[in-house]
């Protein structure tokens, strides 16, 4: 089989399997230039690419490009995911809740389980609301489509939920119109709940994986999605930052010191008088570099 030099590696190969022209650009240009090298060192010197036919050439060729794209399938599935923002994430997991916890939701005097259980999901609902709001800043996150396909498949239950908010609002007020003025009162402070500035990058991560995996939800499991999920949300609004690294390169480094300089503390070649000003502090003596922390 014939084979044309090109710039991007030594050789270059063109396959055909059932009636298809498959060439290792189809790899990508990084694991092309591998797999052509491979193949032009484990050819036995002397023949047309180092192959005695194509048949050959093709199950070798597709022996290391599968081997090697196994490898790099296994290494990308070792690594735990992380987010947009950070090398390294805070752990933020925590307990499921039911809903009536402080810190959770808004307190509800006199509120049954199932409508302690309705406020954990429009608690949920509101928090990626906020998110598909909030989040805009990082398109890749997905907040918007997120919310709304939670919208529209989990529709039946935001609807239940909020219809036995409204009755509870109704029952512990003297009259309907007081009902209703402290439903509306009930939602705008739990909105207002989930807002954050020093927090939204580990909020706008978190509400991206709660949002991504409620579109994978059965419909009916919405509630169990916000039991399981809704303190780890709660927890993401408190602002931790990058933990593989440092914040700040000087984090807890202190100030670089400086040497004196003065013109008496140096004569005229440029060297240190010691007699003047003692001896010399610079350069700094070797401390813990950020690498190595």
């Amino acid at each position: 089989m014939g084979a044309a030099r090109h710039p991007g590696g030594p050789f270059s190969f063109v396959h055909r399997l059932h009636g298809m022209n498959v060439t290792l650009a189809t790899i990508g240009p990084r694991m092309r230039r591998t797999v052509e090298m491979l193949l032009w060192l484990n050819g036995p010197p002397g023949l047309s690419c180092g192959y005695r036919d194509r048949r050959d050439a093709d199950v070798k060729f597709y022996r290391i490009a599968a081997a090697m794209a196994g490898g790099l399938a296994a290494a990308m599935a070792a690594a735990p995911a992380q987010a947009q923002f950070y090398f390294q994430s805070q752990d933020i997991t925590g307990a499921p809740v039911q809903g009536n916890e402080p810190g959770v939701g808004l307190p509800m005097p006199g509120a049954t389980p199932a409508e302690i259980r309705a406020q954990l999901v429009w608690n949920m609902r509101a928090a990626l609301n906020v998110a598909a709001l909030q989040c805009q800043f990082e398109p890749t996150l997905l907040t918007v489509s997120n919310y709304n396909a939670v919208l529209k498949d989990h529709s039946a239950e935001l609807k239940g939920a909020f219809d036995t908010l409204n009755k509870y609002f109704v029952r512990v007020s003297k009259t309907k119109a007081a009902g209703q003025t402290a439903l509306d009162q009930y939602g705008t402070r739990t909105y207002a709940s989930f807002g954050t500035v020093a927090g939204q990058y580990g909020f706008c991560q978190t509400a991206h994986f709660i949002g991504r995996d409620a579109v994978f939800t059965k419909r009916g499991e919405f509630g169990s999605l916000a039991s399981t999920r809704m303190r780890e949300l709660r927890n993401s609004m408190v602002p931790f930052g990058e933990q593989r690294f440092p914040r700040y390169v000087a984090y807890g480094l202190g100030a670089a010191p400086l040497p004196r300089l003065d013109a008496a503390c140096w004569d005229k070649k440029g060297e240190w008088v010691t007699k003047r000003c003692g001896a010399s502090t610079w350069p700094p003596a070797p401390g813990v570099g950020v690498a190595a922390r």
